[in-house]
């Protein structure tokens, strides 16, 4: 069952959204065109600066974490919006904008579990104490 389902869904969006792109092509004309143009190079930007985020991400991140995962995981959300962004369609901008507008869960400002955040201060008082010379041994 699914299966079926989930063939069926595979099916009818593509359907769907060429006939929202025909239909709305037909009643706005080149407004519509320039539209799905500047989403695309908003896409096309979204992956690019995406990229920059998930580069930055791995280099500070990982010594930070430990972890390459929590990188990923970060910019993921971000990442399929772009994408969605540049597959042409109405539908699909509608997906990519949900995604965006959903509160992320990033790791990258967070202090990992089970390690110092390297924060605090710590406060204290010392002097030097000089220790008295050895006492050399006799040459023989």
């Amino acid at each position: 069952m699914r299966l079926v389902s989930l063939l069926a869904i595979l099916l009818v969006f593509p359907v769907l959204e060429i006939w929202l792109l025909i239909t709305l092509a037909d009643e706005y004309g080149w407004t519509f065109l320039i539209y799905l143009l500047l989403v695309g190079v908003l896409g096309w930007r979204l992956l690019r600066d995406e990229k920059a985020n998930l580069q930055r991400g791995f280099t500070q991140g990982m010594p930070m974490t430990g972890n390459p995962l929590a990188a990923v995981l970060g910019s993921a959300k971000n990442l399929v919006a772009g994408v969605l962004l540049l597959i042409p369609g109405v539908l699909t901008d509608i997906i990519a904008l949900v995604l965006l507008l959903l509160p992320g869960t990033s790791l990258r400002g967070q202090a990992p579990a089970g390690r110092a955040a390297n924060d605090d201060i710590i406060e204290g008082e010392y002097r030097k104490v000089d220790e008295p010379p050895r006492p050399r041994l006799p040459e023989q």
